[in-house]
C-alpha cells in the first residue's frame, strides 16, 4: 500500500510545505532551497567548503553545486578555492546577503502560517521527532 511507505508520506509532506514557502517567497526570487543555501552558507561563518556545506545540509557535493549554480550565475554566491587545492568555498556575496535580508520577513510569514496551520505543539514534536530520526538513520 503506498500511503504506508514511510519515504512516499515524508516526501508528500516536504513537496505541500516547500509550495507553501516558496510561495511566500516568491516576491523574493529565491525559492525555499536558494533562501536555506544562503542562511547556511552564511551561518558557518568564514566561507564554508562544499563538503563542509553538504554535510550541514545532509546532501551530496554533486547535488549541492547544481543547487548553488542560480545563486553563483546571479552573482548571490561565489565559490572559489578553499584552504586547500582539492577544496571550494562558498562565499555569499553582498548582494547575496541583501537577498537573503529581503526575502527574511517573507520567509517569517512562511513559518508563522504553517505554525498557524500546523500549531506549535505539533511542530515542536515534529522538530524532535526529525532531529531524533536524522541522528539514527
Amino acid at each position: 500500500m503506498p500511503s504506508a511507505c514511510t519515504c512516499f508520506r515524508l516526501r508528500s509532506l516536504t513537496r505541500r510545505v516547500t509550495q507553501l514557502y516558496d510561495q511566500a517567497l516568491a516576491p523574493s526570487g529565491l525559492t525555499v532551497t536558494q533562501y536555506s543555501l544562503l542562511a547556511h552558507a552564511l551561518r558557518q561563518g568564514a566561507a564554508p567548503t562544499l563538503s563542509e556545506l553538504a554535510q550541514l545540509l545532509y546532501t551530496d557535493r554533486t547535488t549541492l553545486t547544481r543547487n548553488l549554480k542560480p545563486l553563483a550565475d546571479a552573482g548571490l554566491i561565489k565559490v572559489g578555492d578553499g584552504a586547500d587545492a582539492r577544496s571550494k568555498a562558498v562565499l555569499v556575496t553582498a548582494k547575496g546577503r541583501s537577498a537573503l535580508q529581503a526575502a527574511r520577513p517573507l520567509w517569517k510569514a512562511a513559518q508563522a502560517r504553517l505554525r498557524v496551520q500546523a500549531g506549535d505543539r505539533r511542530l515542536a514534536a515534529l522538530h524532535g521527532l526529525i532531529e531524533e530520526l536524522l541522528h539514527a538513520v
